[in-house]
């Protein structure tokens, strides 16, 4: 699969409660997305641009050489916004593949979004999940990264909120109340995401900057 039929979209904004301005806080001397943004182009399997209706942000991302599309600021979901940052720079339909990156997970690994593209299997939408080991089994991590079928976000984003949707604000419920397939791919790392002090001072500590 060309790197033209594949786009990863970071999605980011300034809505954070437990962690205010969270796409910007410094890690190691960058802001946070663009450590996200710089994970995305080192997996190297398409083109990589930052949805945001935050000017702050997308300030900081075009400063690190990023691209960067605006978006509406009153989507429902994360898919919406990525639907719309889609058919703004990808009009034409070029790319086959849409892959939804969350911008708060600075220290995924390339090969863990690689991973979001399991070979001959693009059928449907893709959740991320990575294993811990655990004293009584393996429990499994949901990690902020989704692939979609170009058509299947399309489809996605033309039904509404279902009920469980808005009960539980997990996005992937609306699919699943429609009847759309999702697989789930299991990958051996655990990326650490950031939603609160304590998860951003792990983050600097594993993104800290070694002297030479």
């Amino acid at each position: 699969m060309t790197e033209t039929r594949i786009l990863v979209l970071i999605p980011a904004r300034m809505a954070a409660t437990r962690l205010p301005g969270k796409p910007l806080l410094d890690i190691g001397g960058l802001p946070m997305i663009v450590h996200v943004l710089r994970r995305a182009e080192e997996a190297k399997i398409g083109r990589v641009a930052v949805a945001t209706d935050t000017p702050e942000i997308a300030a900081a991302v075009k400063a690190a050489g990023g691209e960067v599309v605006m978006t509406r600021a009153d989507h429902a979901s994360g898919s919406d916004r990525i639907h719309e940052a889609m058919r703004t720079i990808d009009p034409d339909g070029r790319a086959e593949i849409v892959v939804n990156l969350q911008g708060d997970f600075p220290t995924i690994a390339p090969g863990t979004i690689r991973a979001a593209l399991p070979p001959n299997r693009l059928r449907a939408l893709y959740f991320t999940r990575a294993t811990a080991p655990h004293g009584d089994g393996p429990r499994y991590h949901h990690i902020g990264l989704y692939a979609y079928r170009r058509a299947a976000l399309e489809r996605f984003v033309a039904l509404p909120p279902s009920p469980l949707e808005q009960q539980e604000k997990l996005e992937q419920l609306r699919a699943l109340e429609a009847g759309m397939r999702i697989d789930i791919t299991i990958v051996d790392s655990v990326p650490r995401g950031v939603d609160t002090p304590a998860d951003l001072e792990t983050a600097r500590k594993i993104l800290k900057p070694h002297s030479d």
